[in-house]
């Protein structure tokens, strides 16, 4: 019976030990900030609606000093045991594909419902994104470099860490080695910081923001309707509560024609190993509404990036 239990203790110790070691995926890229004041900064229009998108490829081929930076602190991260994806990489494999992706629209006409950067961090599949600001000054013949580095999470844009820091001055080093040997200074407090977010999805599961909206449609259905004796709004929030890591969920605001869940807290993967965006959450939501008691014909969901989703009942 000992030897049981003992082996049962050190089976559980393997998986919390497991669980700990895993990290998350990062990628290094220039902050908006950095992109503004270095001209790097393009109109993008939105379905209409103008947004101002950092132009990281042209940023990419014209800055002498961004590829080396991220490579610097690619290292520093590297050497932390954190699995990167390569800014540069992500950039060129979206621009080969930028043709096919234009092409594609939705069953009804409509465009897909992202933008560049939202494409860009889906394709990446990051999970915390490191945005670095740095500027150079210059005393004399020595040159050192001011740096604010922060850590995002890539599905809500929430900051989970910064640093900021200015390096020791030097007479000949290139800015690159400047900003490494400056950030090398906090960098395990970041690293800290940014493992004990990740843990806490692990745990509590990764947040994102569902919408539901209801549009004309020829059955007649809105957010009040019943089926089995429920109105279709307590179904699709029983779902959710079902289907959330630890039932964690807020319900921001409802009426009968929409419903706007934020902090829904969904698993990191599915059963295969598979990470979970707000999308795959959203969809199904709609396999779910499509079968019985609901068999609504007509709902979809639209992928607003890793993690928003928009699901539409009716004839949008």
């Amino acid at each position: 019976m000992k030897k049981i239990i003992l082996a049962i203790i050190f089976a559980v110790m393997s998986i919390a030990a497991m669980a700990q070691a895993k990290k998350p995926t990062i990628m290094v890229m220039p902050s908006d900030l950095w992109c503004n004041k270095n001209g790097f900064m393009e109109i993008y229009d939105n379905q209409g609606v103008e947004e101002p998108i950092p132009n990281y490829r042209m940023a990419l081929i014209s800055s002498d000093e961004l590829l080396p930076v991220i490579s610097q602190i690619n290292g520093l991260m590297a050497d932390r045991g954190f699995p990167l994806k390569n800014l540069e990489s992500e950039i060129k494999a979206i621009s080969q594909n930028s043709a096919e992706m234009a092409a594609v629209t939705s069953k009804d006409g409509g465009g897909i419902q992202t933008n560049p950067l939202m494409q860009l961090r889906q394709r990446a599949n990051a999970d915390i994104i490191i945005q670095i600001t740095w500027t150079v000054n210059t005393v004399g013949p020595k040159r050192s470099v001011t740096y604010t580095m922060q850590g995002l999470d890539s599905y809500t844009s929430k900051e989970i860490a910064t640093s900021t820091g200015t390096g020791t001055p030097s007479f000949t080093a290139e800015t690159a080695v400047l900003l490494s040997e400056a950030v090398s200074q906090h960098i395990d407090e970041f690293c800290d910081r940014l493992q004990a977010h990740f843990d806490d999805l692990f745990e509590n599961g990764r947040e994102v923001a569902l919408a539901i909206n209801v549009f004309e449609n020829d059955d007649d259905i809105d957010l009040e309707s019943e089926f089995d004796g429920k109105e279709l709004r307590e179904i699709i929030e029983d779902w959710i509560c079902d289907n959330t890591v630890s039932h964690r969920y807020h319900l921001a605001d409802d009426n009968e024609y929409y419903m706007n869940f934020d902090e829904v807290r969904i698993p990191l993967y599915d059963e295969k190993g598979r990470p979970i965006a707000a999308n795959n959450f959203a969809r199904d939501l709609v396999k779910y509404l499509k079968g019985a008691p609901c068999t609504i014909a007509k709902v979809k969901a639209m992928n607003q990036g890793q993690g928003k989703a928009t699901l539409i009942i009716g004839n949008k």
